[in-house]
């Protein structure tokens, strides 16, 4: 073999040589790449599921309380009834009421909103139970008398203000 032959075969040699490090180069570097963004998308995801856990865990304290939220309700509604009963405005009557507004403060401290009726609007199902219907001049449909008040906590409905709707 020649000179000029050797250098020929040499570098027909060297070209596949030097494609396929150039095409291994641009495999190593689209590997990393997708490495790269799959790292990426991983720490997004962490971002977002540590965001979404901060979220849950502040409804869990919200919510926590709902159960004593719930027994002060009845206490409130023990408070009603007993101012309902006393007719003069003495001593003891405003004692009553004063001991029931401060609970009221503390469970509206703790979320607690009481669900606002209005003789004469109409009956809302997400926020009232109809106990009763009954002959009014009002139009059908419409609340009459509120027989036991409502309250959200949160604004989660934990307890539907009991009503009577007109005919």
């Amino acid at each position: 073999m020649t000179d000029e032959q050797q250098k020929t075969d040499e570098q027909v040699a060297a070209a596949p040589a030097a494609q396929t490090g150039e095409s291994e180069f641009e495999q190593l570097k689209k590997q990393c790449d997708e490495y790269l963004e799959g790292w990426k998308r991983a720490k997004a995801d962490l971002a977002n599921y540590k965001k979404d856990e901060v979220r849950r865990l502040e409804s869990v304290v919200q919510f926590a309380n709902e159960s004593i939220i719930r027994d002060m309700v009845e206490v409130l509604d023990a408070f009603d009834l007993a101012l309902e009963t006393l007719k003069d405005e003495s001593k003891l009557e405003r004692g009553i009421f004063l001991i029931r507004t401060k609970l009221e403060d503390v469970a509206r401290r703790y979320g607690l909103e009481r669900i606002v009726v209005s003789v004469g609007n109409p009956f809302d199902p997400a926020l009232h139970d109809a106990i009763a219907t009954v002959e009014s001049d009002k139009p059908s449909g419409t609340v009459v008398d509120e027989v036991e008040r409502g309250y959200m906590l949160y604004g989660k409905l934990i307890r539907a203000a009991r009503v009577k709707i007109a005919k």
